[in-house]
């Protein structure tokens, strides 16, 4: 699949922005050919109908609308989709939580680099990776059903009740999953706290996100630890202890 050229469009309201992606794209990323533009969710509508991509760099937000709004009104999403976006913050949840990826603006050469490399060895994967995202979005609801998990080799489709615990390893996040071996990825478990809050996840301790609906028992003994449904225990830091109580009770 890595030598084959897979065939892309841009659709973004800003000409320079559509520029500056084709230039880098051509430069950095000879295997991806750029077949068309749109600068809007209909022209976008209408390229994608047309040109039938493998691949879409999609604005989050445009003239008449957003890249979801685009998304929703397309009757089969057979392409991948990259999201470009100035707003680190905007829809991260979404990101996230589907196997889709983004770019922030202004384009880094090197993430843009490592985009098309999990473009290139995802490629099969394309029709889930959007539906995903789209079942995420129509379930209007606080706690997603499903995390998707990038390694350099693997994309990891993981229900987010299967994870019992995320021990941070540095600028890594170690996951810990039922019935899984333990996954590795290069984000922080600052960034992981943010997108599972809403999804009954406790920062237990610096260094550890715990699923409050996995803990067994809460340890008092030598300090404040739970213990989980996998034999694990973790450290719960002084200040947390109360609160932590708290939660659990309200279970």
């Amino acid at each position: 699949m890595s030598n084959k050229v897979i065939t892309s469009l841009i659709i973004d309201d800003e000409p320079r922005a559509r520029e500056t992606i084709r230039e880098m794209l051509s430069t950095f990323c000879p295997q991806i050919e750029v077949i068309g533009e749109g600068s809007s969710v209909k022209t976008g509508i209408k390229a994608i109908l047309q040109n039938k991509p493998k691949v879409v760099f999609l604005d989050i937000r445009m003239t008449d609308g957003t890249g979801f709004d685009l998304l929703e009104q397309l009757d089969s999403l057979d392409f991948l989709v990259v999201f470009l976006t100035a707003y680190d913050e905007y829809a991260l949840k979404a990101f996230k939580y589907s196997a889709i990826d983004y770019l922030l603006k202004p384009l880094d050469p090197e993430e843009l680099i490592s985009c098309v490399k999990r473009i290139v060895k995802s490629i099969h994967f394309e029709k889930s990776q959007v539906n995903l995202l789209l079942e995420n979005l129509e379930q209007n609801k606080k706690t997603f059903q499903k995390i998707v998990l990038k390694t350099i080799d693997t994309i990891h489709i993981v229900k987010i009740s299967d994870i019992i615990r995320i021990e941070s390893d540095g600028n890594y996040s170690r996951f810990f999953i039922e019935n899984r071996p333990s996954i590795l990825i290069s984000k922080t478990l600052k960034e992981f706290d943010k997108i599972l809050l809403d999804a009954h996840f406790f920062r237990a301790h610096q260094s550890h996100l715990v699923n409050l609906n996995r803990i067994v028992q809460i340890d008092k003994q030598n300090g404040t630890a739970v213990e989980m449904d996998d034999g694990s225990k973790v450290p719960v830091s002084f200040r947390k202890k109360e609160f932590l109580i708290s939660i659990l009770n309200r279970l």
